[in-house]
């Protein structure tokens, strides 16, 4: 593996799960320290340069406040905790769309607005990196609130990587596919799994796209579909 994340701080929200355990563990393997809000009680147990605390709720302001005022300078912020529903559009209730837009779109403008405030506090440059989705582009019927959810999270992008730019702050996203994942495999027992795109590919863009060494993408809606078309 390459160092070039040697002492630099990147959080990752989502951390603990399947595609955020793979994004640590590939940013920690290039000599990140990683600090992973968590919705749960943390892990009693964290690896070497892994530093989590919770619960916290990343869809409200004032604990994302406290949470990113309280970290070291960060040279990145890894945007991967969200949810996901399926429902038609009468099917869907206010609350269920509501609460769908709160856990993606939120949270991600939440950490973005905080991780923006700790790098300029620094005067340093950065690396923000949301997850979208591939349906945020490409949209399928019965998923409604999920893919609003995740366009905003792409326009967010797009937006903040305009606005930033001056800065050197670069602002991407990344647009998964239907991941191999257990859960995914549970709930698809019968689907054709090597063409799912494997999370720890998937923390190999990350890793990237958040090194010191990609200076020039930002606003990028990026594929990372594996087999899937």
């Amino acid at each position: 593996m390459t160092t070039e994340l040697n002492d630099l701080n990147i959080v990752v929200t989502g951390g603990t799960g399947a595609l955020g355990s793979d994004i640590v563990s590939a940013l920690v393997a290039r000599g990140a320290t990683c600090y992973i809000p968590s919705f749960f009680d943390p892990p009693t147990e964290s690896p070497e340069r892994v530093h989590y605390r919770g619960p916290i709720d990343l869809s409200e302001s004032e604990q994302v406040r406290e949470y990113y005022e309280k970290l070291p300078t960060i040279w990145a912020s890894v945007h991967v905790a969200g949810g996901f529903a399926m429902s038609g559009i009468c099917d869907t209730s206010f609350e269920d769309f509501e609460k769908m837009w709160r856990m993606n779109t939120v949270s991600t403008f939440l950490c973005c607005q905080a991780s923006v405030v700790n790098m300029r506090a620094a005067g340093t440059a950065g690396r923000i990196l949301n997850v979208a989705a591939k349906p945020a582009v490409d949209p399928v019927g019965g998923m409604l609130a999920y893919t609003t959810s995740k366009a905003g999270v792409a326009s967010l992008t797009q937006c903040l990587a305009k606005e930033l730019a001056p800065e050197g702050i670069t602002v991407n996203a990344i647009l998964p596919a239907i991941m191999d994942t257990p859960a995914n495999r549970e709930a698809m027992p019968d689907a054709d799994h090597a063409n799912w795109p494997k999370t720890s590919e998937i923390a190999h863009v990350v890793a990237s796209l958040v090194s010191p060494h990609n200076s020039l993408t930002s606003g990028c809606l990026v594929p990372v579909y594996g087999k899937m078309t």
